[in-house]
């Protein structure tokens, strides 16, 4: 009797177990879609925005630089400003590239983090 009861105690925790492992995959297979979704809709998001952020930036520049020729009376002055302003920011950003890398590392293993 007890051998018996034992045996189905077996039985039914290798069919929990086998449950549990199937469901689990399942599980794994939908959170592996979800972060690698959110990871393509963001880099969309980012390349659209980006480019049209970067669109912007190059009709201001172009504005900027002929309002200062305009001022200076010398459109070549006007875009050489406008020019060395742009390498000013260059040189800024790659001086300071380290403590530009912790707050982008710090955001996306919090986005990644979270999202397990």
């Amino acid at each position: 009797m007890a051998f018996e009861e034992l045996k189905m105690d077996l039985k039914e925790a290798d069919a929990d177990l086998r449950s549990y492992l199937e469901h689990s995959e399942e599980y794994l297979k939908l959170k592996v879609f979800k972060m690698f979704m959110v990871s393509v809709t963001s880099a969309a998001q980012a390349l659209l925005i980006g480019a049209l952020a970067l669109l912007a930036l190059f009709l201001l520049s172009f504005a900027a630089s002929y309002a200062l020729g305009g001022l200076w009376n010398n459109n070549f002055l006007g875009f050489l400003a406008i020019g060395l302003l742009y390498m000013v920011l260059a040189i800024a950003c790659y001086l300071f590239r380290e403590k530009l890398n912790s707050p982008i590392i710090r955001r996306f293993s919090k986005h990644y983090f979270d999202t397990l």
